[in-house]
């Protein structure tokens, strides 16, 4: 059965470019490089799709609820290069899906649904264990980009007490930090996670009457927390991965020892 590797490229650029001394030049385009060169090596998929917000344009998540990720400022450093890296990613001979209005992790769901074969999912965004299943595994990093965990349909259950398919519902009744939205009050991971397993859905625990007075608002975060498997992606099929161009790519861009490691890779 054929692989795709799907991975969220600012999730990893991100972590990249804080793992790296920013005396490095470039330093997400080269963290991210080496890792992406790291990971087609330990996995040898049969395809590579990697997807990109659009920073500039609003979500309907961001348009839906005003608080949404708001809080957060990027350095310039890395929004240059995150404009940067699309390119990169595409002289690799892979994939590159992004689109306004859509998150990273939208095409993530997209590419899981329509690619036949297994899945591996590479993106820290928890909201991503709601993708996992017998044919879809996340790689989570654990430390930096170096380190990955896999999480299945096993693992989500250990982690949080839910099924993948339960995992919107529970973010929505959880809240979710990182992404500003608040949850039910007074309810954490442990409440969140009795509350689905005495009711099976957030649906049915409010048709019984719990939390009607934040109903509209904890469907409203479940929406939000459940990622858009209708985004725009390109056609899925294998690859090849072009190292050479890669090479010449990234030598343009001044980083000429990467380029040399990409050109070894060509002879290899």
């Amino acid at each position: 059965m054929s692989v795709l590797l799907a991975i969220d490229g600012d999730s990893f650029a991100h972590r990249a470019y804080h793992a790296l001394p920013k005396s490095i030049r470039l330093n997400a385009v080269v963290g991210f490089t080496n890792m992406l060169v790291r990971l087609w090596q330990a996995e040898r998929p049969d395809a590579v799709l990697v997807a990109w917000d659009t920073l500039s344009v609003p979500t309907y998540r961001h348009e839906a609820f005003e608080p949404y990720q708001s809080g957060r400022v990027f350095e310039e450093s890395i929004l240059e290069q995150l404009e940067i890296l699309p390119e990169v990613v595409a002289a690799f001979g892979f994939l590159v899906a992004k689109a306004p209005g859509y998150e990273a992790d939208d095409f993530l769901a997209a590419a899981a649904r329509e690619w036949p074969g297994d899945v591996l999912v590479a993106t820290s965004d928890r909201d991503a264990f709601q993708l996992a299943s017998e044919r879809v595994t996340i790689l989570q990093p654990t430390k930096g980009v170096s380190e990955l965990a896999r999480v299945g349909p096993a693992e989500v259950r250990e982690r949080y007490g839910v099924e993948p398919a339960q995992v919107p519902d529970f973010i929505a009744l959880r809240g979710d930090p990182s992404d500003k939205l608040p949850g039910a009050a007074g309810v954490g991971p442990k409440k969140a996670a009795d509350v689905l397993r005495e009711y099976g859905s957030l649906d049915a625990a409010l048709e019984a009457g719990r939390f009607s007075s934040e109903a509209e608002d904890l469907r409203l975060y479940r929406r939000m927390a459940t990622l858009d498997a209708s985004a725009p992606i390109p056609p899925l099929e294998d690859q090849t991965p072009t190292w050479t161009e890669a090479s010449a790519h990234v030598d343009k861009l001044g980083l000429g020892a990467l380029a040399g490691r990409l050109a070894a890779l060509a002879g290899s």
